[in-house]
């Protein structure tokens, strides 16, 4: 093994120049793309608008006390779900805490500068590790620090920060195991482990197998005897056990967290064709479902020319070109695949595993770059290789107009400065040819990387959702809510017109709205029995504008906002959300005579059987047709507003007509009424359509509804319902009647005071995630019971108080793994320490002889 001599300050410089240019080029893109915060276009596409930025300002709140909850509970989304699995999985990067530094209504600002920042400092790993791997010019380190910070996976996928974790630990993690050949620096590497697993363990777990195929293959470079690689690998493999454990709070409550959340939509590994994998090489290229593998043209102009360069040796060269190759076949076989993604095929693209590839791309065209610049005959066969990689990208549909002047513009700067390189070297000239080289060298990675990334933007608005950043919509809803808030005394729920998926995290409240990988199974299967919609498979789970689910959930405050016009392209409504106001039971009721009957098909008598009351009535319906007649199964086309399919029952004058249609996608409007139109969304496997309200019963009672079916769908029996409201005021009164005198709510803990003599079952207006135990009075804590979703706890008529507290599972297995780990980890350090002081000592303490100084003859 090839011992680097490389000083400190010389790495540093290298990684402060890759993060200046890897940041610099990001924000250049964006800027031409004239995105935010540069331009009007959102960068807010699906995830990112959905999930992570309301995650990241409900951490805001947290972090400046404004939450309700804490690390433990999240009580503000799905009528209160466990925070700490989400935490682990989107919130416990490093970075994350930047956004305390914000303004609260500058939060995508924050998010923004806390992904350009990731960026860089994987830019500046890379530079670091590849300075370790072998000598080398730090400008040159600089260059391809840069290049894989700013590979095509970044662009691709910077839209979700957390996974950019991934790009640093990859670095990162590759440096632990340089030290675990040199067998030093135990503690340093554990800790990064730890830290890497910790930030985002999806990406981390790619990262780590990276990391583990990089020092195989410098095992087998260095080819040391047998004893030495088997105690290397032992020293590795140990690092990232102790790492890992260190990290176990964390991994065991995300691991269990996804036992216990909703299956959502079942994938299949399917490999794009041959053909696209080159393509995805090239720069100003985007495609949501296939590997994004640039590096920039220099990168990989060096990389082809690895194998042909014959100053570095033959051993090294084909090592490095082996595993490069290996790994981008692994991307497209099916078991391999399903390794890389921690044995679960992904929702959505099957190659997140791509910056790994990109690391490889880069680590081998150091190796080509560090030896001396390629001459002429690697240079020539590289140039072909990448003609024959064009030649095949320009039959797929990912090479784009704007490609070819972005792949020209790189080409010419990568052969002009790698050439000017060269030349300088044979002159032996280290002045202005040098300079040159390498000032168009960074140039047109940070010109190629910067329109690649504008490419991808652009090309990635017109294939994904997309959301408004904060705004003046979000600031007048946060402000009615918050004028409106009660908690914990009723809910605010932010409303049905919903801006973003977790609207209760971006603008506060606390509603059923909830969207995570972690939504629980019990949460999704409960409101969709009542009722409620949900789109992303059964993981965004949606607010239900409904009075007796807001009975039964203590919804005593109602945001009803206009519909959000950057989603109907409509002329923006100025007018200021209202506020219903409903006066609804507490928290925690008391049912004296429980219904422990299963749910059945209708939404209308699974709410009855929760509230206890008969408040529905549910006709008979006829589907008619275009054309009036009835239609089987009510299954229904597409149409239009004249001539489309209708729903005819008969209600009680002036009960509150709905419509319960799931699997319905189109309008529907309450024929004679005054109301607007309003929209159902169904989409097989994706979304379902919640339960609408319509307007009221006319006196005849003879009810049609109009619908317009925007594809196929059905209208099931039983489909609507006639609310008397009358009586569902009279259930609210029981139950607030019979409920807690007061509630209190911290974080993880419930407490309530019961009335006197209360006996039946307790019932709090919270899902039955796992993790809650209940104690009645002064009796002991037990798992909480279930009563149709939510949290029960059985009465005998001598309680008076109720105390219910959440432990997260996974929570203590993991942190007694996590002092297992530290605890082995400080005896295998003191080990150590002692083993070395021993041998000090057991060194000859006294200075040898001089030897005999021999002096050559005249």
């Amino acid at each position: 093994m090839e011992r680097t001599t490389v000083p400190g300050a010389t790495c540093r410089a290298a990684a402060a120049l890759a993060a200046l240019v890897a940041g610099v080029a990001l924000c250049a893109g964006d800027l031409l793309a004239r995105d935010f915060p540069f331009g009007s276009r959102t960068r807010s596409v699906n995830d990112l608008g959905n999930q992570y930025v309301p995650l990241h300002a409900h951490l805001w709140d947290l972090l400046h006390g404004r939450a309700d909850g804490g690390l433990l509970v999240n009580w503000q989304s799905g009528y209160g779900s466990s925070f700490l699995p989400d935490f682990g999985t989107y919130l416990s990067s490093p970075f994350a805490p930047l956004v305390a530094l914000f303004p609260r209504d500058r939060i995508d600002l924050a998010v923004y500068a806390i992904t350009v920042l990731k960026v860089a400092s994987a830019a500046a790993a890379m530079a670091w590790l590849l300075l370790r791997l072998r000598p080398g010019r730090r400008w040159a380190a600089a260059l391809l620090g840069a290049s894989y910070a700013l590979c095509g996976w970044t662009l691709a996928a910077d839209y979700n920060p957390m996974w950019l974790d991934g790009l640093i630990a990859l670095p990162l993690l590759c440096l632990v195991g340089e030290w675990a050949l040199a067998g030093r620096r135990r503690i340093p590497g554990v800790l990064i482990v730890a830290l890497a697993w910790r930030a985002n363990f999806y990406t981390a777990y790619m990262a780590t197998l990276g990391a583990g195929l990089v020092l195989l293959v410098r095992l087998s470079l260095a080819a040391p005897p047998r004893r030495q690689a088997l105690a290397a690998a032992g020293r590795a493999v140990l690092t990232v056990v102790l790492g890992m454990g260190l990290a176990a709070p964390l991994l065991a409550v995300v691991y269990l967290g996804t036992e216990h959340a909703y299956p959502g939509r079942l994938a299949r590994f399917h490999p794009v064709p041959a053909e696209n994998l080159p393509a995805r090489l090239l720069p100003a290229t985007y495609d949501y479902s296939s590997p994004a593998l640039y590096v920039g043209t220099t990168a990989l102009l060096l990389a082809l020319a690895l194998p042909f360069h014959r100053a570095v040796p033959g051993r090294v060269r084909a090592a490095w070109t082996a595993l490069v190759l290996l790994v981008a076949l692994s991307l497209q076989w099916a078991p391999t695949s399903l390794a890389w993604h921690a044995f679960a095929v992904p929702q959505g693209s099957s190659y997140r595993q791509s910056f790994v590839l990109c690391g490889l791309l880069v680590i081998a065209a150091w190796h080509a770059l560090s030896y001396g610049p390629p001459g002429l005959p690697a240079l020539g066969a590289a140039g072909a290789l990448l003609t024959l990689t064009v030649a095949a990208a320009s039959r797929t549909n990912l090479v784009h107009a704007h490609t070819w002047p972005v792949l020209l513009l790189g080409v010419a700067g990568a052969l002009t400065g790698l050439l000017l390189l060269r030349r300088s070297g044979q002159r032996g000239q280290r002045g202005r040819l040098a300079v040159l080289a390498v000032l168009v060298l960074l140039g047109a990675q940070t010109g190629e990387s910067a329109a690649s990334a504008a490419v991808a933007s652009g090309l990635r608005l017109k294939h994904l959702d997309d959301y408004a950043p904060w705004g003046e919509r979000q600031r007048l809803q946060a402000a009615a809510i918050a004028r409106a808030d009660g908690w914990p005394r009723y809910r605010t729920d932010p409303g049905r017109e919903q801006t973003v998926a977790n609207d209760p995290l971006a603008v506060g409240g606390q509603g059923a709205a909830y969207y995570s990988s972690l939504t629980s199974d019990v949460l999704t299967r409960t409101l969709t029995a009542l009722g409620g919609g949900w789109t992303s498979g059964g993981r965004g789970v949606q607010s239900l504008d409904n009075p007796v689910t807001d009975v039964l959930f203590s919804v005593g405050a109602r945001v009803h906002s206009p519909p959000d016009p950057h989603q109907t392209r409509l002329p923006e409504d100025t007018a200021a959300p209202s506020v219903t106001r409903r006066d609804v039971p507490p928290l925690v009721t008391v049912r004296a005579r429980p219904d422990h009957a299963a749910f059945g098909s209708s939404p209308y008598r699974n709410q009855e059987l929760l509230l206890g009351s008969r408040v529905y009535t549910v006709p008979r319906i006829i589907v008619r047709g275009d054309g009036g007649t009835p239609l089987p199964g009510g299954r229904v086309g597409s149409g239009n507003a004249l001539t489309g399919p209708s729903v005819s029952a008969r209600c009680p004058a002036g009960t509150q007509v709905y419509l319960a249609a799931p699997h319905f996608s189109g309008t529907a409007r309450l024929a004679g009424g005054t109301e607007s139109a309003v929209p159902f969304h169904y989409d097989q496997g994706r979304a379902l359509a919640a339960m609408e309200p319509l307007g009221r019963a006319p006196a005849s009672g003879r009810v049609r509804i109009d619908l317009v079916p925007d594809r196929p769908g059905r209208i099931p029996p039983g489909a609507v319902g006639c609310l008397d409201t009358a009586r569902l005021s009279t259930a609210a009164a029981r139950l607030k009647a019979t409920g807690a005198t007061s509630v209190t709510v911290s974080d993880g803990t419930v407490r309530a005071r019961l009335p006197v003599g209360s006996k039946g079952l307790a019932v709090l207006a919270a899902p039955r995630i796992a993790g809650w135990r209940c104690a009645a009075g002064d009796g002991p804590a037990r798992p909480a019971r279930q009563y149709h979703g939510l949290i029960a706890v059985p009465l005998d008529g001598t309680e008076t108080s109720l105390t219910c507290t959440f432990h997260p599972p996974g929570l203590r297995l993991g942190t007694a793994v996590g002092l297992a780990s530290l605890a082995a980890l400080l005896l295998l350090s003191a080990a150590t320490a002692v083993r070395r002081r021993r041998l000090s000592t057991l060194a000859p303490t006294t200075p040898p002889a001089p030897r005999e100084r021999v002096t050559a003859a005249p």
